[in-house]
């Protein structure tokens, strides 16, 4: 049931994906090739070599889409799995494999109608499949990830989705709009929402976090601002860090592994630290100017590394982030050229 969010009380939706609006025209490619070169600029560099699958779905995107991230919330139970893989998703509703990821389908590959541009992207706990959330609240699941609901076709939001959180266990998830309005669905609870404390956020909320027990999560603005609800604990925000507000803006929010600290992500690749958020680097101290703005920050299962991610599906890791290819690579090494620029707008683990 969506609680607290930026429209009104629904029941949940009935469980099949939804498929509406203006076919997709974007070209469907399946490319598979060998390749050890990794994204030029990237902090790692020849870290994979040997045979890759790839998965193009819609390489031709509509230039100037949406992107934002949306990240997965971790789990405190077993150790988590190393990554083998990961997908990225665009706008148009590709996706890109890479690793030992098998891509499990998108709405490019389908055929899917979208009426509006995919503007998340969350994993299963299990890493065997996902969800995609475009902006006006359609979800679309591939792999093991079960439909749980989306907003429905008819509600007219205040304002659009930006993002999508999977809860530790996978049997639900969030979805974040760009007043601060949250929506439940599955075992997903409500801890409240911007609109619910009648407050409206100074910059459009860009991105969400959970914390590992699922009990709390964050909310952040492009400004840098934080918002924290549950068992979240806010520990500072971009502007009281930097001492004046950032030059860039916020895309992206990941939880420490116990939930006692958290980073924030810029789109010019700095990475902030607050409480025992583990910080291992950033494009800034490596000296790095990403080709194209920074549009996701992922974190590995424990905790201890992280991907930034470029609208261009440029891909930069740091601690024990694996790299494992981008798509300026492939289109690079496979000598496949899109129709229109790539915008990719997250990017998860698989394993």
């Amino acid at each position: 049931m969506s609680k607290g969010g930026s429209g009104p009380r629904v029941p949940p939706a009935p469980r099949t994906r939804r498929q509406r609006g203006a076919p997709v025209s974007e070209p469907i490619m399946t490319v598979q090739f060998t390749t050890t070169r990794a994204h030029l600029g990237a902090p790692r560099t020849g870290r994979t070599g040997g045979r890759l699958r790839r998965l193009v779905a819609g390489a031709g995107l509509a230039a100037g889409a949406a992107a934002v991230l949306a990240l997965p919330a971790g789990t405190a139970a077993a150790a988590p799995a190393a990554p083998s893989g990961y997908l990225e998703a665009s706008a148009a509703g590709g996706v890109f494999a890479f690793g030992a990821t098998v891509p499990q389908g998108s709405p490019a590959a389908s055929g899917v109608s979208l009426a509006a541009p995919v503007v998340g992207v969350a994993s299963t706990h299990d890493g065997k499949g996902y969800w995609l959330v475009a902006a006006d609240g359609g979800v679309f699941t591939y792999g093991d990830a079960p439909f749980y609901g989306a907003v429905p076709a008819r509600t007219k939001l205040k304002a659009p989705v930006v993002g999508i959180v999977a809860t530790p266990d996978g049997k639900g998830y969030w979805l974040v709009a760009a007043d601060g309005g949250v929506f439940t669905y599955g075992d997903a609870p409500f801890y409240g929402s911007l609109p619910a404390l009648e407050s409206k956020p100074a910059s459009p909320v860009v991105a969400m976090a959970a914390t590992p027990d699922g009990r709390g999560y964050w909310l952040l603005g492009a400004d840098g601002g934080v918002f924290a609800f549950g068992d979240a604990p806010y520990l500072g925000n971009e502007a009281g860090a930097l001492g004046a507000a950032p030059a860039a803006a916020a895309v992206g929010i990941t939880s420490s592994s116990d939930g006692q600290g958290y980073l924030v992500a810029l789109s010019d690749g700095t990475v902030t630290r607050f409480g025992d958020g583990l910080f291992v680097g950033s494009a800034i101290t490596i000296g790095l100017v990403p080709s194209a703005p920074i549009v996701a920050m992922v974190p590995t299962p424990d905790a201890k590394g992280y991907w930034l991610v470029a609208s261009d599906g440029g891909v930069f890791t740091f601690g024990d982030a694996p790299f494992l290819g981008s798509v300026p690579a492939v289109l690079g090494d496979g000598g496949v050229r899109p129709t229109a620029p790539v915008t990719v707008v997250g990017l998860v683990v698989t394993h």
